[in-house]
């Protein structure tokens, strides 16, 4: 993975608030606190989306109640839930900027990085051609956040080409997807989250084209 300036990543959203705002947690002295941000697609169906945002964000936006329209402007982060209690891998909004506001549902995710687990192209059941990947997005410093990536149909043929280490930029959004957890007897639903690529740019050059020609 490059060791360089962070990629891009920022996000977009619009909905409505799916619960009041609840304490998460405190990092260097900040508090932040988590709500659901339920996104209403074309079709007709919802993604919830998690929110992080520090108290004193939330406090210069004003009361968030439950259906609240909210414009959320951030970027996508992760991390891994050690606890044992629902999914492994957490994937939040981590908001840099809130507006309570009206207007149109909004998912809009715009991504470069570098893939860093070999794609994985199939067919679904119903014979559409899926394309599974992880990409790795580097931040300002130091740290990078790896995003399950899914992609459909001729995007998908183009992403099952790539390897291990290519650099591409993507559109997309950050949709949620729930899924029941068998464990011996017992069946529990839970909420994955992953990246539905719209569009993929030109691939980002690498540092060595960039310095040839």
């Amino acid at each position: 993975m490059r060791k360089c300036s962070a990629d891009v990543n920022h996000i977009r959203l619009h909905g409505a608030v799916g619960e009041a705002p609840v304490y998460s947690h405190l990092n260097h002295g900040v508090e932040f606190y988590t709500f659901p941000l339920v996104v209403r697609r074309l079709s007709g169906a919802e993604d919830q989306v998690n929110v992080v945002a520090p108290l004193e964000l939330l406090e210069c936006c004003g009361p968030l109640e439950r259906e609240s329209e909210l414009t959320v402007l951030g970027e996508v982060r992760t991390f891994n839930n050690r606890t044992g209690v629902g999914s492994r891998l957490v994937i939040s909004a981590f908001a840099r900027e809130l507006r309570q506001e009206p207007g149109e549902d909004e998912n809009r995710l715009e991504l470069s990085g570098t893939l860093c687990k070999t794609p994985s192209l199939r067919a679904t059941p119903l014979g559409r051609t899926i394309c599974d990947m992880i990409l790795a997005v580097n931040r300002r410093y130091g740290r990078a956040d790896y995003l399950p990536c899914i992609a459909w149909g001729s995007l998908a043929h183009r992403c099952g080409g790539m390897e291990v280490g290519d650099q591409l930029r993507l559109t997309g959004r950050l949709q949620s997807r729930t899924y029941t957890k068998v464990s011996g007897d017992r069946s529990e639903e839970r909420v994955a989250f992953e990246v539905s690529i719209m569009s993929l740019a030109a691939e980002v050059p690498t540092e060595k084209e960039e310095h040839t020609g």
